[in-house]
């Protein structure tokens, strides 16, 4: 690539575009979530056909997010980022204009094809777009998208399908695609390989079927049972199947969809291993605190989305902080002070109860904040340090795709440990709701175990009790993962080389 980077101004016109085409791609992963029962009341679906809005939108990205990296060498990163905008961005209005289940799930289909493209293609003209002293700035800035998107959707969610409408939930996309397809078309160079390579369609078909079979798998299996239900165990199936086969192909294939080389990169491999373990602590939190602060904690949709709103305020911070003293501290101080952070937070977290206020809540997220900030700027920018620049396309996807995945393997999976031990908490506690137990004598002095409604009452309430019991044990869970990733931290180099360079830039 040419060391001519285009000038300044022009840097902040293509990173405000790529981030605002970033933004309303993240937003999407969470936003629709809180619309999700007035979307079902609307079309009138059932609570099981209504989890295909969110299901589709995960299966189709995943499926096509791996193709997106060639499809940049081949047509270039500007014709794919604007094709995909705008394909994302009237999949957004016909999501908003939806009657019927099938339209809104078509569109939904659509908004994941479209969309896949978005987050990974972005990192790379950001990198490119600036010379490698200003690459820790740059992450900071893509990483504002990549993790805020996510924690502010639910509040932004909640906020819209309050005050206005569910619609609005997609319709708010329509002005971050114009702006990012303006600013894109105007300002951004054509970015393309100089090799063509040919697409290997049978790799791709295989990864394909194992990740749309994973997420598949991974999104409906709370819902059905797990592999207590013959569909969770033909995707499980499936999953392995196709994955073995691709691996077997990648290894022995001329021309692989995916060059085995990427991962020869200790740095990359690394990085994308910590991303894959951030995915699952961050967006697991994500996922369990909005649940258990409206069931347990009794607070309405707006005041959660409210107290969820300062972790992305410390991540915010962090991002900025980092960005700055990277250029005078090892990276990898700020990488181990990430998961100290998170670390720290999820202890906290384990020391919930019943009868908290709010602040616990804000402040293990602000600095489970700052933790998520501290760790994701040196972790975009290592990543891609020692990595040739001709792997910078398939680098990016599979950065975004491994993230992406860990955060979908730690939602499902530890949903479905709180909610399996709130199940054994469950058969411990009831076990001491007997007429002979002194203590629920001396407690509850005038239970009587012949009114219905009277062990009505006490079995919600057990209920309510092994259930904080099960959130706290998963919090511990995340305690001990966070903790375990700290010695890792020291096996990344911060030595940059000068990598291969294989790209042109031309301004059009």
């Amino acid at each position: 690539m040419s060391e001519a980077y285009p000038a300044p101004a022009t840097r902040r016109f293509i990173t405000v575009s790529v981030m605002a085409a970033s933004l309303m791609n993240t937003l999407d992963t969470t936003i629709a979530n809180v619309a999700l029962p007035h979307v079902q009341g609307s079309v009138s679906a059932s609570a099981d056909e209504i989890t295909w809005v969110l299901t589709s939108y995960i299966v189709s990205a995943a499926i096509v997010m791996p193709l997106t990296g060639w499809l940049a060498g081949r047509f270039g990163r500007k014709r794919l980022m604007l094709c995909s905008i705008v394909g994302f961005t009237i999949a957004s209005a016909l999501c908003g204009a939806s009657n019927t289940l099938v339209e809104i799930v078509g569109a939904r289909v659509l908004q994941g094809i479209f969309g896949a493209a978005l987050v990974p293609m972005s990192q790379a003209i950001l990198l490119d777009i600036n010379p490698p002293e200003k690459h820790a700035s740059a992450m900071s800035i893509w990483s504002m998208g990549a993790v805020l998107g996510p924690i502010i959707g639910p509040t932004l969610g909640g906020w819209l399908t309050d005050d206005f409408n569910w619609r609005w939930v997609f319709f708010i996309n329509l002005p971050f695609g114009v702006l990012a397809f303006a600013g894109l078309t105007i300002f951004l160079g054509d970015m393309r390989s100089s090799e063509r390579v040919k697409l290997d369609l049978f790799g791709f078909g295989m990864l394909g079927l194992a990740l749309g079979s994973l997420q598949l798998m991974l999104d409906r299996g709370q819902t059905q049972d797990w592999f207590n239900a013959t569909e969770i165990c033909i995707e499980a199936g499936c999953a392995l199947f196709f994955a073995y086969i691709f691996l077997v192909h990648t290894m022995t294939a001329r021309r692989p969809f995916i060059d085995p080389a990427l991962f020869a990169d200790r740095n990359f491999t690394l990085c994308i291993l910590f991303g894959f373990f951030m995915g699952m602590v961050l967006f697991g939190v994500l996922a369990l605190m909005p649940p258990m602060m409206e069931s347990l904690l009794g607070y309405p949709v707006v005041l959660t989305g409210i107290l969820t709103a300062p972790r992305g305020i410390g991540s915010l911070i962090a991002m900025m902080v980092t960005a700055r003293l990277m250029k005078w501290f090892d990276p990898r101080f700020f990488i181990a002070l990430g998961f100290v952070s998170t670390a720290w937070s999820t202890y906290h977290m384990t020391h919930f109860s019943l009868e908290m206020g709010e602040w616990p809540v804000v402040f293990t997220g602000i600095v489970q904040g700052f933790g998520s900030g501290f760790i994701f700027v040196p972790l975009s920018t290592l990543a891609f340090g020692t990595l040739p620049r001709r792997f910078r396309n398939e680098g990016a996807v599979m950065f975004t795709l491994t993230r992406n995945v860990g955060s979908a393997i730690g939602i499902a999976t530890l949903q479905a440990i709180t909610v399996r031990n709130a199940a054994i908490v469950h058969s411990r506690l009831i076990e001491g709701i007997r007429p002979d137990n002194p203590v629920l004598a001396r407690v509850v002095p005038d239970f009587d175990f012949t009114l219905p409604a009277a062990v009505a009452r006490m079995n919600a309430l057990v209920t309510r009790q092994a259930m904080m019991v099960s959130y706290l044990d998963t919090f511990w869970l995340l305690f001990i993962l966070s903790l375990v990733m700290i010695p890792l931290v020291p096996l990344l180099r911060t030595r940059r080389q000068a990598p291969g360079d294989e790209m042109q830039l031309h301004m059009e």
